[in-house]
């Protein structure tokens, strides 16, 4: 039988008027490994730190089993300004003695992509005062993780994480022996490493067996029996259900209730989107041409990040982009802003940027627009416009805009000074809705923004006919928003992955391995400087052709996929154009090795 480590019981706080916890009874056991869930405010965080006794609950109490080794993460750090990153994460040990250590190797090498710490500028000697937060939660993450602890307690492990540190985390957290409670909103990451919900609700908490797909099955038959909340909330979580059970891979193998029920529920729900209605809609609202690039090549000061990139975004098209940190993809979105906003007067350092005339951009940065702290909620987006047109004859005003974006009509009436991160987050998300834009990009659209905002922003977009571009670390978010995904893997190309964040994952990891046996090999006995020289040269005319060849695979590829979509109802000829395609994928993964192997050479 499980042993019982943390017990919560008749456990109550109140912060002002507002209470949080009421009554709450609850325990976390040995295996547990529990997600919570639940809007902004209503008491993640709260339930966490009472838990983990970071702070003491109004009423009732909170037992540790004795000895219990206790990590926790919270939302700030207490690392020492003064400090370098190796004083607080391996302390005085010798680095011949942390190295041999499997644990530490796999933490830092996950964490910051190997052990000498690439991206800080002094490496493990880096002093922390002067780093970011997000450098700082990784440092605090990292000093967790290296532990032996009985029980982690872990409140938004994954901000500041990218796609591959997320996956990561996933995996490491899935083999550690430790019990779990963690607050994220990262879907896909808790189908990964949670076996239990917690849904924090107005002060009650409610319990669900399996991961977040097992949790949204679970919760729309309760709703379903109980028959207690509101129809527009409980359709939207027959919609997700539909989503989960339809319109992406099952994400779980054994879902801990009976998938007929859930089967049930979702018999008369549509499909998540109607993608060719809204093509046609998008067609008549954009024309032909939405964004064009020619031969463009976008630098950040001195560094080329994107070298002769040759792509298009269509009208109606849904794509995402994931990369490397660095690699470019903000300075995209930027460049194709500043091309539309001047009319196609600013260019990037080379090529050409071609925008439809009827292009209306929407970008929402990862920077939160500055408002006026005196301004209401609901004036400060009535300032935009009274009412928005939806699509497909879908009208709102303004106020029932506040509402699907949680400001309720008490909220609405919020000075904007007085709102969390989250909640300006979705006011400048909404603004820029309230403006009626035939193009969106969406620049870590998820960041500071709770499951259920994300939930109603999803169902938001499904029905919206435009053009989007995604940049996110949010696996979910990508793929229930976006149709295709683009990667930018730091080689100065932009390359479609058609089997999405999967295919990135599993380039990274080819890359590395194909790049470790070279960085361990013992290195050669000098060889005279003029047969070196020679070597070299060789070796970088050969990168240049590759590049150029890589160049032409991608474009051809970018015009089948759109020639398969123009003849979708063609059987021999999206057949003829697959085996083409299948060919230059294979090809293209050739190169890139090849690529690779010169490159380290060089």
């Amino acid at each position: 039988m499980a042993v019982n480590l943390v017990n919560v019981e008749a456990v109550s706080k109140t912060y002002g008027t507002r209470t949080l916890l009421d009554s709450l009874s609850l325990g976390v056991s040995e295996g547990d490994r529990i997600g919570v869930v639940g809007r902004n405010g209503d008491g993640k965080t709260t339930l966490v730190r009472v838990l983990a006794r970071l702070e003491e609950p109004d009423s009732g109490r909170v037992t540790h089993q004795g000895g219990l080794r206790l990590g926790v993460l919270t939302q700030g750090d207490s690392l020492d300004p003064l400090a370098t990153v190796r004083q607080e994460v391996v302390g005085d040990r010798p680095d011949h003695d942390w190295a041999g250590d499997a644990r530490i190797r796999d933490v830092l090498t996950g964490l910051f992509g190997a052990l000498d710490l690439p991206g800080f500028p002094d490496g493990l000697d880096t002093v922390i005062g002067p780093l970011s937060g997000g450098e700082r939660r990784r440092i605090a993450l990292a000093k967790l993780l290296i532990g032996e602890q009985d029980l982690i307690v872990l409140d938004e492990p994954t901000n500041h994480l990218d796609v591959e540190g997320i996956s990561w985390l996933a995996r490491h957290l899935q083999a550690r022996r430790s019990a779990l409670v963690c607050v994220t909103h990262d879907r896909w990451f808790l189908d990964q490493v949670c076996t239990r919900m917690w849904d924090v609700q107005r002060g009650t908490v409610y319990e669900y067996e399996g991961g977040y797909s097992d949790y949204v099955f679970a919760r729309a038959e309760r709703e379903r029996i109980a028959a207690t909340e509101e129809a527009r909330r409980q359709n939207l979580v027959r919609k997700e259900l539909a989503w989960l059970r339809r319109g992406a891979p099952a994400r779980t193998s054994k879902p801990r209730f009976r998938i007929e029920a859930a089967n049930a529920l979702i018999e008369d729900v549509p499909p998540p989107r109607d993608s060719a209605e809204l093509m046609r809609f998008a067609n008549s609202r954009l024309g032909k041409t939405v964004f064009e690039l020619e031969d463009v090549t976008i630098t950040a000061g001195p560094k080329e990040l994107l070298r002769h990139i040759t792509w298009q975004l269509g009208p109606g098209d849904r794509f995402g982009l994931v990369g490397v940190n660095g690699a470019g993809k903000t300075s995209l979105l930027r460049a194709l802003a500043e091309a539309a906003r001047s009319e196609g007067e600013v260019q990037p350092a080379q090529g050409k940027v071609v925008v439809g005339r009827t292009v209306r951009l929407a970008y929402l940065s990862q920077e939160v627009a500055e408002l006026d702290p005196e301004q209401r909620v609901l004036q400060a987006v009535e300032s935009v416009r009274q009412r928005v047109d939806l699509g497909k004859g879908r009208e709102m005003t303004a106020g029932q805009l506040c509402e699907k974006f949680g400001f309720t009509k008490e909220k609405q009436w919020t000075p904007v000074g007085d709102l969390s991160g989250g909640e300006r987050r979705r006011l400048q998300l909404l603004r820029l809705l309230m403006d009626e834009p035939n193009v969106l990009f969406l620049d870590e659209p998820t960041n500071d923004l709770d499951i259920e905002t994300l939930t109603q922003l999803e169902d938001l977009l499904d029905g919206w006919p435009g053009s989007m571009l995604v940049i996110s670390h949010d696996r979910y978010f990508l793929e229930r928003t976006t149709d295709r995904v683009f990667a930018l893997l730091g080689d100065r190309t932009l390359r479609m992955l058609p089997r999405g964040v999967d295919e990135y994952l599993e380039r990274r990891q080819a890359a590395a391995e194909a790049a470790a046996p070279e960085r361990a090999k013992p290195k050669a006995a000098p060889e005279p400087r003029q047969a070196a020289a020679r070597d070299t040269r060789a070796a970088k005319k050969e990168l240049q052709r590759i590049e150029r060849r890589l160049d032409k695979v991608g474009t051809r590829e970018a015009e089948l996929h759109a020639q398969i979509a123009e003849h979708a109802t063609d059987f021999e000829k999206v057949t003829a154009l697959d085996a083409e395609l299948r060919t230059l994928r294979e090809e293209r993964e050739d190169l890139e090795t090849r690529w690779l192997e010169l490159a380290e050479d060089v």
